[in-house]
């Protein structure tokens, strides 16, 4: 056997909460032949097989009886190119947001508005990350993932994701499908999505009036830092809760109420709530409880301030989101994954 495995591993430098929790076993997949072992090896010890990336969606809040699988592997290749449209594939271990300067370094446009979005490409897909009017759905041209009960490699089209709001079938059924590389349909021509005031007001307080992707990339990224707290200097795993989709009447009620509500109509007829506009209504912006805390500029962000435990993080959560329910009628589902 090629692959390296470790016991009692510290999970504290591979979760972006920087939660100090131990692996019973841990290993680093860099091929699909690795990937394949550690499914063997964890059958043959009667452990679960729990599968990591940047851990940048994750809330560990104890230690793991399984073994922990970190992807690992490496490599871009462009699998179609007619001079416009571009496919690219990238392994899922590759970190999201240098992938993404890699397309723009290319002259590939369609992932600048995700730019500096933490975790990796394998993990995209299964949360159908979104930034700035562009998800994962809108540029996707398919997957290879392994089937963890046959054995067997499938390719999924858009269609058989299921991508939804933070959602794909990949979330729903965890314990099958293990991605293993993933597929963009990008374009040298730009088509810049700049529906979002912030962005267009970044780029004109810059004084760019005839933007490129690149262009469009930086804006964001320097909105994103004023917004979030970078992981490596404080741990958290960005946005914690979804955006609440909720009924057109019960958006008017709490308009009436509250005429500031930030509210976003949809195309079936529902409201999509700002999340973080409702924490910080009702007072939790820049809440502290030992290490545990809401962050103080970003009210969607909860924060480990240097030894939080997940368990702690976790009631936290729980407290804002019976808070938000009682005040206004709204549930707030948790993005990060939990274990």
């Amino acid at each position: 056997m090629t692959l390296q495995v470790l016991a009692q591993v510290s999970l504290k430098p591979f979760n972006s909460f920087g939660i100090d929790v131990r692996a019973q076993l841990f290993a680093e997949a860099h091929s699909d032949a690795d990937v394949r072992e550690a499914l063997a090896y964890a059958a043959a010890q009667a452990l679960p097989l729990l599968v990591i990336g940047g851990g940048s969606n994750l809330l560990l809040t104890q230690d793991v009886p399984a073994l922990v699988l970190r992807m690992a592997t490496q490599g871009i290749r462009v699998v179609h190119d007619d001079g416009v449209h571009v496919v690219v594939e990238a392994e899922a271990g590759e970190a999201w947001h240098p992938f993404v300067l890699w397309t723009l370094d290319h002259g590939l446009c369609g992932l600048e508005n995700l730019s500096l979005i933490p975790g990796t490409v394998g993990a995209a897909p299964m949360q159908n990350i979104g930034a700035y009017g562009v998800e994962i759905k809108d540029v996707f041209a398919g997957l290879i993932a392994l089937d963890r009960q046959t054995g067997e490699l499938r390719d999924f089209s858009l269609d058989e994701c299921r991508f939804a709001y933070r959602d794909s079938l990949f979330k729903h059924e965890v314990g099958r499908w293990l991605i293993l590389r993933v597929r963009f349909a990008l374009s040298r021509a730009s088509q810049l999505k700049l529906d979002y005031g912030p962005v267009q007001q970044r780029l004109a307080a810059q004084g760019i009036t005839d933007a490129t992707p690149s262009d469009v990339s930086r804006a964001i990224c320097s909105i994103r830092r004023e917004k979030l707290p970078d992981p490596a200097e404080l741990g958290n795993a960005g946005s914690f809760f979804k955006n609440p989709l909720v009924s057109q009447a019960l958006a008017d009620e709490l308009k009436s109420q509250y005429p500031d509500l930030v509210a976003y109509p949809q195309t079936d007829g529902q409201m999509k709530l700002a999340a973080g506009w409702l924490i910080d209504k009702a007072g939790w912006k820049g809440f502290r409880e030992g290490d545990a805390g809401v962050h103080k500029l970003q009210a969607l962000v909860l924060v480990n301030y240097g030894t939080a435990t997940g368990r702690e993080i976790a009631n936290l959560a729980l407290r804002i989101q019976q808070d938000i329910f009682q005040r206004f009628k709204v549930e707030l589902e948790m993005e990060p994954n939990q274990y």
